[in-house]
């Protein structure tokens, strides 16, 4: 009996010591810049810029393959961000910053197919098949996959409700 467990003792730590200095040998380093531009990133990964999570969409930026406008639900305020990080001149006149939007479900035309819930990436959508659905607020990213999805069109796009959580008081307008 102690044979075994000092052999298995002795093994783990062999394996052990291994895997470190495997880790240590190995090891791949990122670029810091793209650890940067993930981080300024809203890090909701909904795939809106057409890459694979924001780590994605930060390659791709850094790479020069896309814009930094890229990101819908970071906005202007991302999109300047990253320019000024990149030393970039950026254009944002045609760029539309509607402010941030959750999905909702008009419960009069819904069928309960259940695909808006199968391409929602935080699973916000919560119902079972033949019944109406709901979206969790504070799980949509506004990503708005489950928009095109829908068959009846009772998903939309609203903004967020004003609620004591997310109220801001307005800036005064300049006399």
């Amino acid at each position: 009996m102690i044979a075994a467990i000092l052999s298995l003792t002795l093994l783990g730590i062999a394996l052990g010591l291994g895997l470190g200095v495997a880790a240590k040998k190995f090891a791949v380093e990122g670029n810091p810049v793209v650890d940067e531009l993930t981080a300024l990133m809203p890090g909701s990964n909904c795939g809106q810029c057409g890459y694979p999570g924001c780590a994605g969409a930060a390659a791709a930026i850094v790479d020069g393959t896309a814009a930094p406008t890229c990101c819908p639900p970071g906005g202007k305020a991302l999109a300047t961000a990253i320019a000024e990080k990149l030393g970039l001149s950026l254009d944002l006149s045609g760029m539309v910053d509607e402010g941030p939007k959750i999905a909702s479900v008009s419960e009069e035309i819904c069928i309960g197919c259940c695909r808006c819930i199968k391409v929602c990436p935080t699973d916000a959508i919560v119902g079972a098949a033949k019944q109406i659905h709901n979206v969790i607020r504070e799980a949509c990213t506004g990503c708005a996959a489950c928009i095109d999805r829908c068959p009846t069109e009772a998903m939309v796009m609203k903004p967020v409700p004003v609620t004591l959580q997310h109220w801001v008081w307005p800036k005064p307008a300049l006399a």
